[in-house]
């Protein structure tokens, strides 16, 4: 089997590469970043792209699968635009310009969602709300996806909701908790970090990979946005916590900090994975405690 990922650079995207790959796919990769150990790698960037182009990219290079994990988490909106709309629409539209048509797997983001009912699992049917412009991007990226995929394109979008584990970036709490730790432990400082009154679904990055895969692979897919998370609501204080224990740092931790701007007054989130474990054959198989301690000691 031969994959393209995008934005295989990344952090999803270089998990997904590594996964598929030790699965035993031929992993192509494209991006805006030089990936020195992947000789056959294209030089894309979505948002600037022209489809007829990309899609003789796409066509030169053959793929079974294209997995796309470039986008934007955080900048001014019309990055955020440029990076998860215009993106999306350059490669659905450079995908239905191919003559064989390669199946697409998109990540999408549980951002997607916004405000969800404490204490009730978030399903695929909800009505997405999102509340930051984060969410309103890669929402606006799900719809184009859908739309290509009823003009006969074999695409499936992966809601992706808090993915956590080795190589996570300062963009997410978990990656922001390391290097505060690390710093805290230097200088016998103490942590300042937002409200942790809230509860998130952390799912580990290589689970995250082995979905994407799951879904290049798939005979058939039967639905085209599918829930990939852990299953189960952590509260953030409590991930901290555990945090703080794996790392052994003493250090006081204050919450007076402003919280991040992509998931503003989303006190419960927890996503149901049905779908994902009926469609894929799959479900996550490492827990949070496995993901913190391998990000504590990936991170330098």
């Amino acid at each position: 089997m031969r994959l393209m990922v995008i934005g295989a650079s990344g952090f999803l995207g270089a998990h997904v590469r590594r996964q598929a790959s030790a699965a035993g796919a031929e992993v192509v990769t494209a991006g805006r970043s030089r990936l020195a150990d992947s000789p056959r790698h294209r030089f894309i960037d979505l948002a600037e792209e022209d489809p007829a182009q990309l899609a003789a990219v796409i066509t030169e290079v053959a793929p079974d699968a294209v997995v796309n994990c470039a986008g934007a988490t955080s900048g001014p909106p019309e990055a955020l635009a440029a990076a998860n709309v215009t993106g999306a629409y350059t490669l659905t539209k450079a995908m239905l310009l191919t003559r064989r048509r390669p199946r697409l797997v998109h990540l999408g983001s549980a951002a997607e969602y916004g405000r969800a009912e404490p204490g009730v699992p978030v399903t695929e049917q909800v009505t997405p709300r999102p509340g930051a412009i984060y969410g309103v991007t890669k929402l606006a990226g799900t719809r184009l996806v859908e739309l290509a995929a009823a003009a006969g394109l074999d695409a499936v979008v992966l809601r992706v909701f808090n993915p956590v584990g080795p190589g996570a970036q300062q963009a997410s709490l978990p990656g922001r908790l390391i290097a505060e730790l690390r710093q805290a432990s230097w200088q016998g400082t103490d942590v300042r970090l937002g409200s942790l009154d809230a509860v998130r679904d952390f799912v580990d990055v290589r689970d995250v990979a082995d979905a994407a895969f799951a879904a290049a692979a798939a005979a058939a897919l039967p639905h085209t946005v599918l829930n990939i998370g852990s299953g189960r609501g952590v509260p953030v204080r409590a991930m901290v916590k555990q945090l703080l224990a794996i790392s052994g740092c003493t250090s006081t931790v204050h919450e007076d900090t402003q919280g991040p701007a992509r998931s503003p007054d989303i006190p419960w989130q927890q996503a149901d994975i049905s779908r994902a474990v009926a469609d894929l054959a799959w479900t996550p198989r490492r827990d949070l405690e496995t993901s913190l301690t391998d990000l504590w000691e990936a991170t330098p």
